[in-house]
């Protein structure tokens, strides 16, 4: 089976120059805690999640609407395309450990989103079952460096 039998289509995107408090107001409206972030020619540029919005917040010591996205924004952005195998998607998603993953086109447009939620559920059998696990293992193990994003 392919991600783009699961992936979400209507995706929410945001700017680089956008405020968090624009992106805040598109994860709410969206139900969602991950932007693609949108540039030049409309190619996936980063990523920003509820998480960096957070940690943006406590760095600048500044309200949302004085944070551009750009300045909390992920620019090493794990994608893939539509046509991987469910699979390689759990395991890219296990060994970055990520819950989340923009799927692209050839262009480095944005066509699609998947979360591990969407890939849990298509579970079938005792063998997806168990990848499924492995890759929610892999993605929730703690993060050495968690102490140093607080203390900058």
């Amino acid at each position: 089976m392919r991600i783009d039998e699961l992936m979400t289509r209507s995706v929410a995107t945001c700017r680089p120059a956008d405020t968090l408090d624009t992106a805040v107001k598109l994860m709410l409206e969206r139900d969602c805690g991950v932007l693609p972030v949108i540039g030049k020619g409309g190619h996936l540029a980063g990523i920003v999640t509820d998480r960096d919005i957070c940690v943006a917040a406590h760095n600048e010591g500044l309200p949302l609407r004085g944070i551009h996205v750009d300045q909390a924004m992920s620019m090493k952005v794990v994608a893939a395309r539509p046509q991987d195998s469910i699979e390689s998607v759990e395991r890219l998603m296990a060994a970055k450990r990520i819950r989340r993953v923009p799927i692209v086109d050839d262009d480095a447009h944005v066509v699609g989103m998947v979360s591990l939620d969407d890939i849990a559920p298509d579970s079938h059998s005792r063998e997806q079952d168990v990848q499924v696990v492995a890759t929610l293992a892999a993605i929730c193990r703690p993060k050495r460096d968690l102490g140093r994003a607080f203390s900058r």
